[in-house]
């Protein structure tokens, strides 16, 4: 081996403990509560220390072998209901576990399959669970190597939970980081916001909107693909997961110290998306997304980037939505058409509890 590979929970200096006594339903990704969690516990208690991130600026570690760098990511889907408009768990863990690398850079290769079942779900339930999950990792190009199996007892579980993890690899001429950010970039997002976590909330509230509306549900490893013939030029890449656009950006811009201006008017969100937020109270730009992601680039490169998203299947009317600025160094302002403009935050804990 080389170097030695990045830790992805090393941290720069102290951090106060946990400010609740039992852990909330906070979960991953999208909120103060889950990062205090992290940063507060996890990060202490697992990383080994002194190294030069605070929090890792991925969803996956980029690590050193030989003269190969390597994408490792892990995941747990416990979304609710089990089959939703345009998925399912299956398919969702695999595309979820495949975007995360991608979002390094990274191309796919092996994945880790681990159940959680609970005593008495049907195994005809658990056989399309499955044959989704296989049909999804044909799909990308991805082989599922190894695995596990546990069952608990009947009420402790919820019938399926589905831990994963993930390695690719990264190309050569490829380097996507936060820290790579820089001022005068431009915001791009591959496609309208929301639907993932509306359909979802659309099968739990009984609800029914005009036109079908499924979840964005898709593999993002062929778009990213695509767009490394940017090569240098793609800086950063952050699939819109739990938390939606706003909260990870707004952890992009504290990472790299850099501020965003976001224009509302360019954002893409569907009028059922907009319709539907506005009736259950929901901000559309919170709202859990599943084959979404941004990309950040410099502004010769924007042009470029907007027309591979425009002429690939996984985008779906994408758009350049803001700009990297020096001024407000790690927050996102959002203007809207009056000409005004607010910072966004992060939330508390997550809108939308068991997404994905």
């Amino acid at each position: 081996m080389s170097e030695p590979a990045s830790n992805p929970f090393q941290l720069t200096c102290p951090v106060p403990i946990v400010r609740h006594a039992t852990v909330q339903m906070a979960h991953g990704g999208g909120g103060r509560l889950m990062r205090d969690l992290i940063e507060g516990m996890l990060l202490p208690e697992l990383g080994s220390g002194g190294g030069v991130d605070a929090m890792p600026p991925h969803d996956s570690a980029v690590l050193s072998l030989g003269d190969r760098r390597l994408a490792f990511t892990t995941d747990t889907f416990v979304v609710s209901p089990l089959f939703f408009p345009g998925g399912d768990i299956g398919k969702l863990a695999v595309y979820g576990t495949v975007n995360d690398l991608a979002m390094a850079g990274a191309r796919p290769r092996w994945i880790s399959c681990a159940l959680i079942l609970e005593e008495g779900t049907p195994m005809d339930t658990l056989r399309k669970i499955v044959q989704s999950m296989r049909k999804a990792a044909d799909e990308v190009g991805v082989q599922i190597v190894t695995g596990d199996t546990k069952v608990v007892d009947r009420g402790k579980g919820d019938a399926v939970f589905i831990n994963t993890a993930g390695v690719g690899v990264v190309p050569d001429g490829i380097d996507v980081s936060p820290s790579r950010i820089q001022p005068g970039d431009r915001v791009l997002v591959s496609g309208d916001l929301g639907r993932h976590g509306i359909a979802i909330m659309s099968v739990r509230e009984g609800l029914a909107f005009e036109g079908a509306l499924d979840s964005d549900c898709a593999s993002l490893v062929d778009l990213v693909d695509k767009l490394s013939v940017l090569g240098c030029d793609l800086h950063c890449l952050r699939d819109l997961t739990r938390g939606g656009l706003a909260s990870a950006l707004i952890e992009m811009a504290e990472h790299a110290r850099i501020g965003i201006d976001l224009v509302e008017a360019k954002i893409p969100i569907q009028p059922q998306v907009a319709g539907a937020c506005e009736l259950m109270g929901l901000d559309p730009l919170y709202v859990a997304n599943e084959g979404r992601m941004v990309a950040i680039v410099p502004p010769p490169a924007a042009g470029a980037a907007l027309q591979i998203m425009q002429s690939h299947p996984a985008a779906d009317r994408p758009a350049v939505i803001g700009t990297v600025t020096s001024d407000h160094p790690g927050a996102v302002q959002l203007s809207n058409p009056m000409g005004s403009g607010r910072l966004l935050d992060l939330l508390s804990g997550e809108q939308m509890p068991r997404i994905c």
